[in-house]
């Protein structure tokens, strides 16, 4: 059964929502701020979706979605607009563990999808701790272009700084002696709003002037994506959900860092650097080296990088996870879309197209800024 609705509220026990969720991105509070920002675009529908067994009317799974609207073109996605690093149905009990009851369902939710042209599910895991993403299972799944970085900590994080390259633990040392030479230079966690927001205003100028020094497009400038940062600020951060901290030195912010945790999982989000003077103690480096041995004694033990292979993440020891996308056109319409996808997925099998295609959207975002 297809149960579809036009506007977003938490999920109830009854649909599933205390089932374990795939990462903190599906949590409450994260929904709750995206719907509210960000889903409140012109030509942005709210589509939460439950779906529950038909002999039991257990719950299978519940999808926070949204229908786009593009030139009569009406696409079901996720709810997420580059912002949301891995998305996922919350599982219930009745969830599909097979390619048979998956097809099924994959096929009545199409059928409830009434009008739509194309469904674009994008950057999914294949599992959700530990059961099968029922997506994942269909014939329409393919290799997504991102993957997580993923750093999964033992009991003990000294044992993980000791797998680090003895290169990667002389630079941390070495930046935080030099850092430490400065007035009242200290390592902080961010204990109420005010000062989360306060923090994140600096965090925006450091990013925003280091892109427009690398001469590149800059997503996170507009306004409605600052309205949606701070939104999960004001409602996570007093219950340890959302996360800011930072490197001060006297009344300056050298480095901050803003993540999401729920559990047992940390995400991180967004980090700003202070100015040049700063850069021969790698403040970027530290915060990040800070803020896991902060939360790790605190209970945390998988970190996620989030999207993009940067050198950085290698030296702290991520692994790449991969993710998968499913698109399917179910209309005329949607044709292109589909085709548009399956042939960016081709290319994703070939490195060298890849990384032609890659070198193309830099430059082509490079202009656009200019």
């Amino acid at each position: 059964m297809i149960e579809l609705r036009r506007a977003w509220a938490a999920p109830s026990q009854d649909d599933g929502g205390s089932e374990g969720r795939a990462t903190p991105f599906q949590d409450v509070r994260w929904s709750h701020a995206w719907y509210s920002t960000l889903g409140a675009s012109a030509g942005t529908e709210p589509l939460i979706v439950t779906i529950r067994d038909r002999a039991s009317s257990e719950p299978a799974l519940t999808l926070g979605l949204i229908l786009r609207t593009i030139a009569n073109l009406k696409i079901v996605e996720f709810a997420d607009r580059e912002v949301t690093d891995c998305n996922a149905p919350v599982l219930g009990p009745a969830s599909p563990v097979a390619l048979r009851s998956a097809a099924v369902m994959w096929r009545e939710l199409c059928g409830a999808l009434h009008g739509v042209d194309l469904v674009r599910l994008r950057k999914m895991p294949d599992e959700i701790n530990g059961r099968p993403n029922p997506f994942a299972l269909l014939r329409a799944a393919r290799p997504c272009a991102v993957n997580r970085n993923i750093v999964s900590i033992g009991e003990d994080f000294a044992v993980y700084k000791s797998s680090l390259a003895r290169s990667v633990r002389k630079e941390l040392e070495r930046s935080w002696r030099v850092f430490t030479r400065f007035p009242d230079a200290t390592f902080r966690v961010a204990t109420n709003v005010n000062e989360a927001l306060d923090v994140f205003a600096i965090m925006e100028a450091q990013q925003a002037d280091r892109m427009r020094g690398l001469g590149a497009s800059y997503l996170l400038s507009d306004p409605s994506f600052a309205s949606f940062y701070r939104e999960v600020l004001i409602g996570g951060v007093d219950d340890g959900y959302a996360v800011i901290t930072t490197l001060t030195s006297g009344n300056e912010t050298v480095a901050a860092l803003m993540g999401i945790r729920r559990g047992p999982c940390y995400v991180m989000l967004r980090h700003g650097t202070g100015r040049d003077r700063w850069s021969n103690c790698s403040p970027g480096r530290l915060i990040v080296d800070r803020t896991m041995a902060w939360l790790h004694a605190d209970g945390v033990r998988e970190f996620d990088f989030s999207l993009g292979n940067y050198a950085y993440k290698r030296r702290f020891g991520v692994t790449r996870v991969p993710l998968i996308d499913v698109t399917v056109a179910l209309s005329w319409r949607g044709l292109p879309g589909w085709i548009g996808d399956r042939g960016a997925q081709w290319i994703l099998r070939h490195p060298i197209l890849t990384a032609v295609a890659r070198r193309m959207a830099r430059k082509r975002a490079i202009r656009q800024e200019a």
